[in-house]
């Protein structure tokens, strides 16, 4: 069940990534995703079904105009980071808590966080994220954790939770 589960999902990818259904291009993808379902199904997740519940895909056809949307604000302010004359940059790795559970919602905020220009995972050990920061704004784990994490949080928990 959890490859078939994989093969659905990675298919559904593969489709909206090329946004085409010329043969080649489908043949391509479903040789990819065979591939990779068959290596990588195994990890995927204890119980692969609901992530077919259909409010968890609702909440995640949100979650990515927002994504979307984060991403845009921190390409701008990287951006006008590095095209600044002084260069105004206060990078760091701060400690950030995630109140999320399983395995696969903090493997999603890590990367969310990593896909936002100006921040990058470095680590996650338990509920604790070490992050490098472009421009650390609060060293404090709570203020960190409220002004990275949170915003991802409230999404991810209820996709994967």
């Amino acid at each position: 069940m959890r490859y078939l589960i994989f093969f659905s999902i990675g298919a559904g990818l593969w489709l909206l990534l090329t946004l085409t259904l010329r043969i080649d291009t489908l043949i391509a993808g479903a040789v990819v995703v065979i591939l990779a379902s068959i290596i990588f199904g195994g990890y995927f997740t204890g119980r692969p079904v609901k992530f077919l519940q259909p409010h968890r895909i609702i909440w995640f056809i949100i979650y990515i105009p927002f994504f979307i949307w984060y991403m845009l604000k921190a390409n701008i302010d990287v951006a006008y980071r590095v095209l600044h004359p002084g260069r105004p940059i206060k990078p760091g790795i701060v400690k950030i808590r995630t109140t999320l559970k399983t395995d696969i919602a903090k493997v999603f905020l890590a990367n969310s966080i990593t896909l936002t220009p100006g921040t990058m995972t470095c680590d996650i050990d338990g509920e604790f994220l070490y992050i490098h920061w472009i421009w650390v704004q609060s060293e404090d784990i709570t203020e960190a954790s409220k002004i990275i994490a949170q915003p991802f949080e409230i999404f991810l928990r209820r996709i994967f939770e």
